[in-house]
């Protein structure tokens, strides 16, 4: 993976090469559609980001912030890419304790052996259809 001698690199070049984002095109979607604040502001995907800028990345239930450490526009291994950014310790404790919460509210459910079969699912349907 080669780094960028200039000061600014496309958002969503960044984001890709850091393996935030399986593809580009992925990365701009979520820029887009407000998962992304560079520095507290929503921004556009062609926006630049600098050594030093504050990242605020949604994806699914979890929300990281990092911060940007070195700027690359190159997608290497996943060892080279953790080198571009690094974590808040608050944005860290933060996930750890919601996946703990999950973790927790997950271990009083029961996982099914099988799934329904064709004849249980009529059931299933017939049951939802009587409730309503």
């Amino acid at each position: 993976m080669t780094t960028v001698d200039d000061d600014k690199v496309r958002i969503d070049k960044w984001l890709w090469a850091a393996r935030f984002f399986k593809t580009r095109g992925l990365a701009s979607s979520a820029i887009n559609g407000g998962h992304i604040h560079l520095n507290g502001s929503r921004i556009k995907p062609s926006r630049g980001v600098a050594v030093g800028d504050e990242l605020r990345i949604q994806r699914d239930q979890d929300e990281m912030v990092v911060v940007v450490v070195v700027l690359s526009d190159k997608r290497g291994p996943a060892s080279v890419a953790q080198t571009l950014y690094a974590e808040t310790e608050v944005s860290r404790v933060a996930r750890q304790q919601i996946a703990e919460q999950r973790r927790l509210q997950s271990a009083g459910q029961s996982v099914p052996k099988r799934r329904p079969g064709k004849h249980e699912r009529r059931d299933i349907i017939r049951f939802i259809r009587d409730r309503e």
